[in-house]
């Protein structure tokens, strides 16, 4: 019954879904800075493979992800291949999955968890940028800069940690191919997960 809720929230948020960037057009470029106070920009990785990860640590199915371990592993395999990986944390303060720089760290830590770095974006303004949805929603960009991938981060839009095994993981789809020299044969598809909690 829990599952089935949280799943029909997912299928309305999918519902209302409008494409946010198209895909073989030019990412954005943002400044951020991570939980640890260091600036970022997506030009200075230009040349390297980008993903972005909309997390909220307070989402069901953002929960999924990180339950599992999913979400660490794919961290750690992707960055282990030179990937640079941000998690994005868009909560306004107050809303659900807004977080301090230490909480952050400590959510990491706890969690094993291994991106790049995590952004801080309590204005969303990165969120804007990429039109940003859901929690997670995923983007890869390549090393010219372009978006290459961006929705959903696999093919089960629930909240139980037993599907991630049996999921089509369209991320690792996207990145395998890119660097094999091939076309990515899904671009795009609808993310689901909780809303990003814009800052009214």
């Amino acid at each position: 019954m829990f599952n089935r809720f949280f799943l029909s929230i997912a299928l309305a948020l999918t519902s209302s879904f409008a494409i946010a960037l198209t895909p073989g057009s030019q990412a954005p470029d943002f400044k951020g800075t991570d939980s640890n106070g260091v600036a970022h920009t997506l030009s200075q990785y230009r040349g390297k493979y980008v993903v972005l990860e909309w997390a909220n640590k307070g989402c069901p199915y953002d929960q999924k992800h990180y339950r599992s371990g999913n979400m660490e592993a794919l961290q750690r395999q992707w960055t282990g291949k030179g990937v640079i990986w941000f998690s994005v944390i868009s909560s306004a303060s107050g809303e659900q999955g807004s977080v301090t720089a230490a909480q952050e760290n400590e959510y990491l830590k706890t969690m094993k968890a291994s991106p790049t770095a995590a952004l801080l974006d309590p204005e969303g303004e990165i969120a804007r940028l990429y039109q940003a949805k859901t929690t997670p929603h995923m983007f890869v960009i390549d090393p010219a800069g372009k978006i290459i991938y961006q929705g959903a981060i696999d093919d089960k839009p629930t909240t139980d940690l037993a599907d991630v095994k049996t999921a089509r993981n369209y991320l690792n789809e996207a990145l395998n191919a890119a660097m094999a020299g091939k076309p990515v044969a899904t671009a795009s598809t609808r993310p689901y997960g909780c809303s990003v909690k814009y800052r009214d």
